[in-house]
């Protein structure tokens, strides 16, 4: 039972979509650590800069003191003291994170989806080759002056003069 259900795994964990998966999910996390980098060190503080020296790293608001009621300049100032904090500004640094990794994944995505296009063009529908009698409605050959089914004569239309 366990060398069945063994099998069972090692056929399921060697499958294509799984490692593909396994792969995916590492270069996800790396992708993720160059993102809150980008996020952190790069577009954080140009929108400082924008923004006249905000950091929203330490954009928070009190919603308790800690016991000692003092002024918290940072967010671990707060934390330190046993501050009950909204941290709104952590909060729009992952909204950016999620932004730019959306961003990059769509790109990424858009570009695999023209790559593919390229490689295998849709293809393209093959001319009629037969059409419906219109007395009988059976189908026949589109060149047929008469139905097979019915023996009605068809309207032959002349061939265009070029």
């Amino acid at each position: 039972m366990a060398s069945k259900m063994l099998k069972e795994f090692r056929e399921f964990a060697v499958k294509g979509n799984v490692v593909d998966m396994a792969v995916g999910i590492i270069i996800g996390a790396a992708f993720t650590s160059i993102v809150n980098s980008l996020v952190r060190d790069v577009f954080t503080p140009l929108i400082s800069l924008a923004t006249g020296g905000m950091n929203f790293t330490n954009q928070f608001l009190v919603l308790r003191d800690g016991p000692g009621n003092e002024v918290y300049h940072t967010l671990e100032q707060a934390q330190a003291a046993g501050a009950v904090t909204l941290n709104y500004g952590l909060f729009l640094n992952a909204v950016l994170s999620f932004l730019i990794v959306a961003f990059a994944t769509f790109l990424l995505i858009r570009n695999i989806n023209r790559l593919k296009n390229r490689a295998y063009p849709p293809e393209t529908a093959a001319a009629p080759t037969i059409k419906d009698c219109p007395f009988c409605l059976s189908k026949i050959p589109l060149p047929a002056t008469r139905c097979p089914a019915c023996t009605s004569q068809l309207t032959v239309t002349p061939p265009e003069a070029g």
